[in-house]
């Protein structure tokens, strides 16, 4: 029997509380999972520094990727089963690609990357073709079953329908994502009839459409992402948390490349610093490591890294008030100089931050994030694009929602022990008196 249709002598299953049981039937994806590079993904939680809001959400990006398996596992196994135009050739890529999709997020994920200027999807594809153990059970499958695991990552696969189960605006890795970061958070908004949306899924030439009679559950699943964004992934708080995150990361990176000495040196991070992070050095970083550091980092002489990964560990956050950066520049002009004179150092100390999301729109070719289309499939065969059939989509596509805020340490703005005349300033322009 060769390696790739190898079924396990008993199926093995996990507990999960969000979809019941995974189940695991094949060979290659009971091997992936016991990889250390899957395993890796238990450190890294699913939602960054949002545990400091919502304290449930604990959740790891391991728990999330046996999900999104699972969503495929339910479609390519029974929803397309049988049907002429699914490629069952297919089948095991999908659910490896679904698998591994999440297997290059660094700790605290997004926060991490945008400090380093790194991509987690590029470290994925590098971590499935690199010298590890995934690449190793990939290869047993076939010589290029790794290389087509990467395309489908990479959304340059062929095969279009694989690319948009997994990847797309209606997809096994949002359908997991809402609903296990709504139970964990302890929220009501993730919550949609996965079930009905499965039911009415169908693979059509290079996509995978949606039966028209499913629209309703469709409109649902998108207003609960909607939902989702604006209460739990941009919550206040949690931007907070990861603004305070953000600043350690470019402090500690500030003075590495002024020669600082540290009580206790960042040996994990030194490659990312010099922008020559390898594959082995980015699989060493996990969320244990880094909160290690920020912890030695307590009691470092630098007072700014010190203040800050105090605060962090000790959920001591920044305080924020509403803010438009296109009408307000010249209050944060005057906040910094401010900001200055009071011994804060405004690049750490005095922070916008700017949250947008666009809930659904269609695909208009040329402009920034080009977004495929979720269509409907009508009675009669003929696809129409969502919009086109429902009001409630209608209404918010294409339409962008932008939130800004200003985050600053309003316990020391508060501290009236020193530079008393120069915050009371502050307070009077943040509205704090």
């Amino acid at each position: 029997m060769a390696y790739s249709t190898q079924k396990l002598h008993e199926e093995k299953v996990f507990k999960d509380p969000v979809h019941r049981y995974i189940h695991v039937r094949d060979q290659v994806i009971w091997d992936l999972i016991g990889t250390k590079e899957f395993q890796r993904l238990r450190r890294i939680r699913q939602l960054g520094t949002t545990y400091l809001t919502f304290h449930g959400a604990e959740h790891s990006r391991f728990n999330h990727s046996l999900g999104v398996y699972e969503i495929i596992r339910r479609i390519v196994d029974d929803v397309f089963a049988n049907r002429p135009e699914w490629n069952e050739n297919e089948r095991l890529l999908s659910l490896c690609a679904a698998l591994l999709h999440d297997l290059g997020h660094g700790p605290f994920s997004h926060s991490f990357e945008k400090v380093f200027e790194l991509d987690h999807e590029a470290f994925t594809q590098a971590i499935i073709l690199g010298e590890t153990e995934v690449n190793e059970v990939l290869s047993r499958v076939s010589p290029v079953f790794a290389q087509n695991v990467s395309d489908v990552i990479a959304k340059t696969y062929e095969n279009k329908q694989v690319i948009s189960l997994i990847s797309s605006q209606i997809d096994a890795d949002r359908m997991d994502y809402l609903q296990r970061d709504a139970y964990f958070t302890g929220v009501s908004y993730g919550h949609f009839d996965m079930e009905r949306i499965l039911r009415v899924l169908r693979p059509r030439e290079d996509q995978v459409v949606i039966k028209s009679s499913g629209m309703h559950a469709v409109e649902d699943y998108i207003m609960s992402r909607y939902q989702m964004y604006w209460q739990v992934y941009f919550h206040p708080v949690t931007r907070s948390s990861e603004v305070i995150l953000t600043k350690i990361l470019h402090r500690a990176k500030e003075l590495s490349e002024k020669n600082y000495t540290f009580a206790h040196e960042p040996y994990h991070f030194l490659s990312i610093f010099k922008g020559a992070v390898t594959v082995k050095d980015y699989l060493k970083l996990d969320e244990s490591i880094i909160l290690y550091y920020f912890q030695m980092w307590e009691d470092e002489e630098d007072p700014i890294l010190r203040d800050l990964c105090r605060r962090f560990m000790n959920r001591n956050l920044f305080k924020y008030v509403e803010f438009d950066p296109s009408k307000e520049y010249k209050k944060l002009n005057e906040l910094e100089k401010l900001f200055e004179l009071a011994g804060l150092n405004p690049n750490y100390y005095l922070v916008v931050d700017s949250s947008s999301d666009l809930p659904y729109d269609f695909y208009r070719p040329g402009e920034e994030e080009e977004r495929l289309p979720i269509h409907l499939m009508l009675p009669n065969g003929e696809l129409k694009e969502l919009s086109r059939q429902s009001d409630i989509v209608d209404a918010i596509s294409g339409k962008r929602r932008t939130d800004h805020k200003l985050y600053y340490p309003k316990d020391y703005i508060l501290d009236d022990s020193s530079h008393m005349e120069v915050k009371a300033k502050i307070k009077s322009i943040l509205g704090l008196e």
